[in-house]
């Protein structure tokens, strides 16, 4: 048994111990692996969240930079490119957050945050 294995046994031992159900199911609907009732995985709901920004605001994405499980689905953060400058450091990035239902179905999107790229918070030194 490899080390890799070892851990996804002790993983699974833990999670069987804490309120799952038949099936491989949790209480709340989640399986074990961190899917959502339908199958999909977080990197699927990742990539879906994305989907749904880019056609939302017909912006390239720079890629996920949060994703969080909430009781009726998901919470992704997409950073997005809203204005490509030169040199790209001057780009003027923003955070979209998406919510997505358990099949990956856009729930809402709002825009969180707007920044330059080269941006640093001052008032977090």
């Amino acid at each position: 048994m490899t080390v890799a294995q070892s851990r996804s046994t002790q993983s699974r031992s833990a999670q069987n111990q804490g309120g799952q159900r038949k099936g491989g199911q949790s209480e709340n609907g989640r399986s074990e692996n961190g899917r959502g009732r339908d199958g999909l995985s977080p990197e699927e709901i990742a990539r879906k969240a994305v989907e749904h920004v880019a056609e939302m605001t017909g912006r390239d994405s720079e890629g996920v930079i949060a994703l969080e499980r909430t009781d009726d689905g998901w919470r992704v953060g997409v950073e997005v490119v809203e204005s490509g400058r030169i040199p790209d450091t001057n780009d003027i990035l923003a955070v979209y957050e998406a919510e997505l239902d358990d099949e990956g179905n856009l729930l809402s999107y709002r825009r969180t945050d707007r920044y330059f790229r080269g941006r640093f918070d001052r008032d977090k030194r």
